[in-house]
Order: structure tokens, then sequence, then C-alpha cells
């Protein structure tokens, strides 16, 4: 078998195979994303300078799915757009040879259609090729308030107003972030979800196939990439197969028929990431079963004590978590 080097959607439209994500964390990392150009999630505002070098490299190594998104009033914001559209525009390359992914903002729920061209505006583009729903959460852009699942805009209210901007040649293709098999079965789109061997979703995954839906997992590292590093089973892979830790979990990304977005502000380690291959069935099920060792069976993202994210429990989210974060089924 031959790894993909793009995935179709059910509207015929396809999707490069790995792509970039540019969340660098802290202020100040704008620039980073503009030289990765693969995932450009940098955190916060301000950190333009970061994403835009981050973002070339990307692109100067090869590859061509940028994953950026509008600043947010929660905890996870990218405000990188216009650093990825300055490096779109600088890189020299052909606006229908990358792929660009941006996302519609917690508070911008009940307003679609302008959030879109705000994006529009700040990539300096005239279409995006997939939008994404980056929570089913909204909050009330007067008060930041939380909005529960049955206020409106609900997630479904929400997606209509999506499927309206379709027409209108500004997106491809729409869909959604961070939805469980709960919320999928009110919403059959594009799904992109924390997706690792810690929390390697399999009924996610088996469930969004059943319904032609392609999975983009972020994250594909995980947050603790030394959990993986450090382990018996790893390093014994790392010898086996002859690649680093990072190319076994890109390939095992791929070999599974998702679409992984890992970052790094490194080149050697972005020409590194992007060099994956088919991996032994030996290693598949090394890798399948990871979750299932003491202690890293959980989410590396999202951990609260109170149990909620962004203010919606993981029972609401449709997320078999505990509070911790640890997961409770699989």
């Amino acid at each position: 078998m031959t790894l993909p080097s793009a995935l179709t959607f059910n509207n015929g439209q396809t999707i490069p195979s790995i792509g970039l994500g540019c969340w660098m964390g802290q202020p100040g990392e704008a620039e980073a994303c503009y030289e990765m150009v693969l995932g450009c999630w940098m955190g916060q505002p301000g950190e333009a300078e970061a994403c835009y070098e981050m973002v070339i490299k990307g692109l100067k190594v090869g590859y061509r799915h940028l994953d950026t998104g509008q600043p947010v009033l929660q905890a996870f914001g990218y405000g990188n757009e216009e650093a990825v559209g300055r490096a779109i525009r600088d890189s020299g390359l052909p606006r229908e040879e990358i792929y660009v992914t941006t996302k519609l903002t917690f508070e911008d729920h009940g307003r679609v259609a302008e959030a879109l061209d705000r994006s529009l505006k700040n990539l300096g583009l005239d279409y995006v090729d997939l939008y994404l729903m980056h929570w089913p959460q909204a909050t009330d852009p007067k008060d930041k308030r939380t909005l529960a699942p049955e206020e409106s805009p609900t997630y479904v209210e929400t997606w209509k107003a999506m499927e309206e901007l379709l027409p209108t040649g500004k997106v491809k293709s729409i869909g959604v972030s961070n939805f469980s098999i709960k919320t999928l079965d009110v919403l059959l789109p594009e799904a992109k979800v924390e997706l690792h061997p810690s929390l390697p979703s399999f009924k996610l995954l088996e469930y969004c196939k059943s319904k032609g839906i392609i999975l983009t997992a972020f994250c594909p590292l995980g947050r603790n990439f030394k959990l993986f590093a450090d382990s018996h089973e790893f390093k014994s892979l790392n010898e086996s197969e002859g690649l680093s830790t990072a190319q076994l979990l890109i390939s095992w990304a791929l070999q599974r028929g998702t679409v992984p977005i890992p970052k790094s502000v490194q080149e050697s380690r972005l020409k590194d990431n992007f060099n994956v291959t088919k991996l032994s069935d030996h290693a598949m099920n090394v890798i399948d079963n990871f979750h299932k060792t003491s202690g890293v069976h959980g989410t590396l993202v999202f951990k609260s004590e109170d149990g909620k994210a962004f203010g919606w429990t993981y029972d609401q989210l449709g997320w078999g978590m505990d509070k911790n974060g640890n997961v409770v089924e699989s």
C-alpha cells in the first residue's frame, strides 16, 4: 500500500494528506507561522513574524496544506491569517497549489458570512479551500458567555449558515472541528479532532469512515512528545522501521486514513515530518495498542478541574472522558 498524497471529500474536493499546524503558543510567534505554513496555530495575536517564517520554510520543504484561523476571545486563538497570507504571496507559488483552511470562532456563530469576509481580508485571498466551525460551542460576542447547547445559534443553525457560503465561491468545502460521535450524529461534515496514539479514537474513526467523513488529526505528535519518544515501544520501532518517532506517528496517522497536521519551526524537522512511508503490520499493531499502556490513554490537550472545555461539560461534547481528561471509554 502506498500512503496517499491527498484524500477526497464527498463533494469531490481533495485535501493534501499532510498539513502544517502553525500554533506557536506564545506571544511574538506569528512570524513562525509564516515560515511553517502547514498548521498555523500560533496561539495569540502578535505572533505573526514567527508564523510567517515557519510557513515559508514549510512551503520550501514541500508542504501545501496550511491550517490557520482568526484570533478568538477564548483560550485558544490563532490570529495568524495575515502572516499566512503574506507568506503565500511571498512564496511565489500559484494560489491553486496551496490548500488553505481557516476557522469560524466561538463568538462568530451568529455572523458566519461576516466572519468569513474578515478572514479573507486578513489572508488577502478570494477564497479558502476549507472553512471549519472550530468548536460546537458558541459565545455571546457582547458578554463572552458560553451559550448552552440548546441556545441559539446552535451548531446546527451555524452549520446551515455555513452551507449558504458554498454557492458564493468564497469556500470550496466546509467542515467542523472538535466534534464527537454525539455531535456528529446531528452533523455529518469533515471533522478535525485530536488524534494520536494516546487518543486513537477508533470508534470515532470507524464512525466517520462509515459516513464518508475525513478526519483531520490535530496534535498528531501529541503535546507531550516525550511520552512516545521515551517509550520502549517507540524506541524499538525506531530501530526496526528505521524511522524517527515523529515519522512513525505521522505515517501511522496517514495509514489510518486521517490527515495529520504536525508543526515545527525547525526546517530539518519539517523535512523529517514530510518524509513518511508505509509501516509494517507489526508497527501498526504496536502503535494501535499503545493507548492501552498504563497512564497514557487520554487527551493531551484538554484537562479541566471543573470537567468542562470552553463552557461545555465533556458529556455535552460527547467525549468519553473524566474531568482530568482521562479516557473512560474508547
